[in-house]
């Protein structure tokens, strides 16, 4: 499979520009080019973007993915700095989630503060409708 960056662009959900711009940052140093400049995608460039989205949506900084990337250039011995690298942002992530389930606890509590408000407002209102006829 080789596709040009638009197509790229398409199959996993963002703007070339995007795209453009993580190249920039050195984030795709694998991207091949064709006899006209243009930057051709495989499969494996694909699945790389498919990480780099799913790490960028756990706010993982781009300093940290142009880290493992420059040990992915220097190979496999280079693997447990790389699993370093993971296993401290999962420690990030779990904290985070942490920190959102505590807030959806009190999010869903003030939902519940705000239907009582609401029903009993409406029976105060249907008593005042009764008591005017």
């Amino acid at each position: 499979m080789k596709i040009h960056i638009k197509e790229a662009a398409e199959k996993v959900g963002l703007p070339t520009h995007t795209l453009r711009y993580y190249e920039q940052e050195g984030l795709l140093p694998f991207i091949n080019r064709d006899e006209n400049k243009n930057r051709i995608f495989n499969e494996s460039d694909i699945l790389w973007l498919e990480l780099i989205i799913c790490l960028r949506k756990t706010d993982i900084p781009l300093s940290e993915l142009r880290t493992v990337v420059e040990l992915t250039k220097e190979g496999e011995s280079t693997a447990s700095q790389r699993k370093q690298i993971f296993e401290k942002h999962k420690e990030k992530m779990m904290e985070k989630q942490r920190d959102l389930d505590n807030a959806f606890v009190k999010i869903e509590s003030k939902i519940e503060y705000y239907d009582e408000l609401e029903k009993n407002y409406h029976k105060s209102m249907l008593n005042e409708v009764l008591l005017v006829k």
